[in-house]
């Protein structure tokens, strides 16, 4: 045979899924993208077209609907969890699930009644995560995107190599701005562990991730990346590996010259934000010791 099945998987991508929980007047809101990846003994269907082996994917789709319903949605990895371990223990021909989810914030509108059932959708970012298992370990890396971040000041660029083609000028007081896309790898990779408080590292991670980048006077992008993913290699005892993203949301000072107009004055000063082109700056930051195991393009995680 001139040809071979090389690595394959199948599932129900972007499953849409909102789980309303009501206790009395006071609901609480789910609300989840997850996508299903099933891999196996799958040559048969490949090569002459057999099903014996295949799990239709809309039986992929209803299970997600089933266990939202029959198991809750205590948390995105939570959840992901439930589903690849039933995957692979329920069919035999299924040795690895794959389980992908975005999950959308939804955050209460106070009224002056008693009803507390209105909700706003939160635009801050998006928490992501994805659970590996393949029967005996786990793999779960967490993580967000779209989370737009800013310093009006305490960021510089200067001392960098210039050559011919070389027109940006040194700034010793810029504003450093980004839309930070991060995934993070924990270290419970069995059930004989026990398992982190998944909402509650979330949280944990954001707010150093946030607390460094406002905390660091920046030199470069990549000095604040780093001073990021270590603040949370270090404080963070689950995690063993981050990634970031980051691209370089430039803001340009507008020449206001031409119209008598100073611009960059001790009481402000007005910037042009520019989306496109941008610098793209991404690294990872390990714990000493740990082999790298995030994929460098976080679009395909």
């Amino acid at each position: 045979m001139p040809t071979i099945l090389g690595q394959n998987q199948y599932g129900k991508a972007e499953n849409r899924v909102v789980k309303i929980t009501r206790d009395g007047a006071t609901h609480h809101i789910k609300d989840l993208n997850v996508s299903v990846a099933l891999s196996g003994d799958m040559d048969d269907v490949h090569y002459n077209g057999s099903n014996a082996n295949v799990l239709p994917t809309d039986t992929t789709k209803n299970t997600v609907y089933a266990f939202a319903k029959e198991h809750g949605i205590e948390s995105a990895e939570q959840f992901g969890i439930h589903l690849a371990r039933h995957f692979v223990t329920s069919q035999q021909p299924i040795h690895r699930a794959r389980i992908r989810i975005e999950e959308y914030a939804w955050e209460r509108i106070e009224t002056s009644g008693e009803a507390r059932h209105s909700f706003v959708r939160t635009g801050q970012e998006t928490r992501v995560t994805q659970v590996t298992y393949d029967g005996e370990s786990w793999e779960v890396v967490s993580g967000l995107k779209d989370l737009t971040v800013m310093n009006s000041t305490d960021s510089e660029f200067w001392g960098y190599v210039k050559d011919r083609y070389t027109t940006l000028k040194e700034a010793y007081d810029r504003i450093l701005a980004t839309s930070v896309s991060s995934r993070w790898r924990f270290n419970w990779t069995d059930d004989a562990q026990p398992t982190p408080d998944w909402d509650a590292s979330y949280a944990q991670v954001k707010r150093h991730m946030l607390r460094a980048f406002a905390e660091t006077y920046s030199l470069s992008l990549q000095q604040t990346l780093y001073q990021m993913g270590s603040r949370v290699i270090e404080e963070c005892a689950e995690v063993d590996e981050i990634r970031f993203s980051l691209p370089n949301s430039h803001h340009f000072l507008v020449d206001l010259e031409p119209f008598g107009i100073k611009n960059d004055t001790p009481d402000g000063a007005v910037y042009f934000a520019a989306d496109r082109p941008y610098g793209l700056i991404e690294a990872t930051v390990l714990r000493d010791g740990c082999e790298p195991r995030i994929p460098v393009d976080l679009t395909n995680l």
